[in-house]
């Protein structure tokens, strides 16, 4: 099935019902293929990642300064020129 964003907009029902029915959507903006919409399927390919594994989860561990939130909003309201 082929939509384009006015018809993203205006006609959301329809498109929904095409995923459900486990069929493609290829969106157009002006005409030329844009983003492709496809169902999701029963089984995911990988398993969520857990928060706790995540890159950015204790990423400031290491970090000398004060570790608490409180701190950190503190460090970031104060003046430039109290370091004078």
């Amino acid at each position: 099935m082929e939509a384009s964003f006015v018809d993203l907009r205006k006609k959301s029902a329809e498109i929904i019902k095409a995923l459900n029915r486990k069929e493609r959507v290829t969106l157009l903006y002006r005409g030329k293929p844009a983003a492709i919409m496809e169902p999701i399927g029963e089984q995911s390919e990988t398993a969520p990642e857990k928060a706790s594994q995540h890159a950015a989860f204790g990423m400031w561990v290491d970090r000398e300064t004060d570790n608490s939130v409180d701190g950190q909003v503190r460090n970031l309201r104060r003046r430039r020129f109290d370091d004078l």
